[in-house]
């Protein structure tokens, strides 16, 4: 190994004297080509997914045509209606930002509220994005065949999570998780 010395094994040996330890065993991380064999996620399906095909949990009722068809206006009105968000945000930051310029005559006050409210579009718009993105996702997720499966573990999500929050990708279990470690 390229650094390593006598000097890191008299470290690492008095280290293990103070702590009790014996041993410590690295862990080795598979690559990506391994990873992905062994995702629990399936694939996306390129042939027409039938409503009955989608994931439900277990105890669930399997998708209607009617439920999908109403799953797939609800994804698109929210996909309009972000991109009409974000084209009236981005509207509005164009003429925040050109208003800024001329600032002579500004006192702090006004300075600063401008630059609040500059900032206050400009967290909007970021997230009007971010929730465009992920309402697309879930469309793309819906014609492939893989909506309503986490795709974390693999398992189903379930229908009335769908229902309630059409763009979720991971089941309640793998979100709690995910929550935990932040």
């Amino acid at each position: 190994m390229a650094g390593h010395s006598a000097a890191d094994d008299a470290g690492a040996a008095e280290a293990a004297a103070q702590t009790g330890v014996t041993t410590v065993g690295a862990k080795k991380t598979p690559g990506p080509a391994a990873t992905a064999e062994k995702t629990a996620v399936p694939q996306a399906r390129f042939a027409e997914v039938k409503p009955g095909e989608l994931a439900v949990r277990p105890g669930e009722e399997p998708w209607t045509t009617e439920e999908v068809e109403e799953a797939r206006a609800e994804l698109m009105s929210e996909v309009l209606r972000l991109r009409e968000e974000i084209t009236n945000s981005e509207q509005a930051l164009a003429g925040l930002m050109r208003d800024s310029g001329d600032g002579a005559g500004d006192d702090d006050a006004d300075t600063g509220t401008k630059n609040i409210t500059r900032e206050h579009e400009l967290a909007l718009a970021a997230n009007a994005r971010e929730m465009l993105s992920q309402f697309e996702r879930a469309h793309q997720r819906l014609d492939a065949g893989t909506y309503g499966l986490c795709e974390n573990c693999g398992d189903p999500i379930g229908k009335a999570r769908m229902q309630a929050f059409p763009r979720a990708t991971l089941c309640v279990e793998c979100k709690q998780k995910q929550e935990r470690r932040y």
